[in-house]
């Protein structure tokens, strides 16, 4: 298969699949009459591999790493449950941030619902912020916006 072939039988786009050659995760041959990049079956399985480990979350790196693992003769699944592991425990706790930025915002939403406009005055940038109040350990007067 060249290119365009391997790239439609794994529904992928063809730069993907240069690109997955050049970190070394496809390994095609030449063909000595044209030099055409010659993609096997083999090939195709490890492209779709990979489409999947990145569904599940896994980096190109770690890819790399399991391939390499598989290709030793080794058995990666213990690695790759690892792995997983890691990556769902990485993204609980971006949840449970984003979960708390998103508070934070709402919270920024209520207090500035009444307050006007500032102009820069050399004082302040933007009362809105200067004055945002995260927690009740951070709490300052509000100061007025200058007259104008």
């Amino acid at each position: 298969m060249r290119v365009a072939q391997l790239a439609k039988a794994a529904a992928v786009s063809s730069e993907t699949v240069r690109h997955y050659t050049d970190l070394g995760l496809l390994r095609p041959t030449r063909d000595p009459h044209n030099g055409y990049q010659q993609y096997s079956s083999t090939d195709l399985q490890r492209l779709r591999f990979v489409a999947r480990a990145r569904r599940l979350g896994f980096s190109l790196k770690d890819s790399q790493h399991i391939l390499a693992s598989a290709d030793k003769g080794n058995a990666p699944c213990s690695e790759v449950r690892d792995l997983l592991s890691e990556r769902l425990s990485a993204l609980q706790a971006h949840i449970e941030e984003c979960q708390r930025l998103a508070q934070v915002m709402q919270q920024a939403f209520a207090q500035w619902a009444d307050k006007g406009e500032c102009a820069p005055d050399g004082q302040a940038i933007c009362r809105l912020i200067e004055e945002f109040e995260a927690d009740a350990g951070e709490r300052r007067p509000a100061t007025p916006c200058p007259a104008h």
